[in-house]
C-alpha cells in the first residue's frame, strides 16, 4: 500500500513540476517594454525625455503658424570612455543552465531519496531523482531566461 502511495505521489509531483516549468513564451515576444540603456544615468535619461517633449512642442507650434521651424540640437555625452568593440554573438555551445540544473538536481535527489527511504532504496532514488530533476530544471530555466538564452 505504501509503494502505491509513494509511486502515485511521485508521478503527480513530477507531472505538476513538468507542467509548471513549461510556459508559453509567445507573450514575451509581443509585449516588449522600452528600457533605457544601462550606460545612461537616470538624470541624463530624464533630460533627454524633457528635450524630446520640447521638440514635440516646438514642431507642433511651428506647424500651426506659418513661420519656419527652429531646429535645436543638443548633444549629450553619455560615456567619456570609448567602448570596446563587442564581438558578434556566436551561437552558444555547451549545456544550458536548465540542463545542468536537471542533471545536478536529479543526482542529488536520487542520493537523498536513497538515503531517506530505508525500506526500498531503489524506489526512493527514483522518486528523489524525478523530483530533484524537476526542481533543478525549473531553477536552471529561470536562470537561462535571465541570461537571455531562451
Amino acid at each position: 500500500m505504501k509503494r502505491i502511495l509513494y509511486t502515485t505521489t511521485a508521478v503527480l509531483v513530477s507531472a505538476g513540476l513538468l507542467l509548471a516549468s513549461c510556459k508559453d513564451n509567445s507573450r514575451l515576444a509581443t509585449e516588449s517594454i522600452p528600457v533605457a540603456p544601462a550606460t545612461v544615468s537616470a538624470s541624463e535619461y530624464a533630460e533627454f525625455k524633457e528635450w524630446k517633449q520640447q521638440q514635440l512642442e516646438n514642431t507642433s507650434r511651428t506647424t500651426t503658424t506659418a513661420t519656419r521651424p527652429v531646429i535645436v540640437r543638443k548633444y549629450y555625452t553619455v560615456n567619456k570612455v570609448t567602448p570596446a568593440v563587442q564581438p558578434v554573438a556566436k551561437k552558444k555551445k555547451g549545456w544550458s543552465k536548465a540542463a545542468k540544473g536537471t542533471a545536478i538536481g536529479a543526482g542529488a535527489g536520487a542520493a537523498a531519496g536513497a538515503l531517506l527511504v530505508k525500506n526500498n532504496r531503489a524506489l526512493g532514488a527514483v522518486i528523489g531523482g524525478v523530483v530533484g530533476g524537476g526542481v533543478g530544471y525549473g531553477v536552471g530555466r529561470s536562470m537561462d531566461k535571465k541570461d537571455g538564452r531562451y
